[in-house]
């Protein structure tokens, strides 16, 4: 798959995400929000207005920090396929 291709994918996969609008789990939102972040090279720093929430957001951060931003978008739009695929 090229960059390119991968790119249409990611933004179809955002896309999704932001069109439902059910809620998610918890860690399936950390997990998102990480791979996103490192897919649209955003290194802004986490925040919230709850400490453990900004806690628990550089936490998933800091575990994907060795991967590349390809790497990343492909991971997230697993993610999100997975989860349509299996949720209830």
């Amino acid at each position: 798959m090229t960059s390119e291709e991968i790119d249409i994918e990611f933004m179809e996969a955002v896309d999704r995400i932001n069109d439902y609008t059910e809620p998610f789990p918890a860690d399936f939102l950390l997990r998102l929000y990480a791979y996103y972040k490192k897919a649209t090279n955003d290194y802004s720093r986490p925040s919230s207005s709850k400490p453990l929430i900004t806690a628990f957001k550089t936490n998933a951060l800091f575990q994907i920090q060795n991967i590349s931003q390809d790497e990343a978008k492909q991971t997230y739009i697993a993610l999100v396929n997975n989860y349509f695929l299996y949720r209830k």
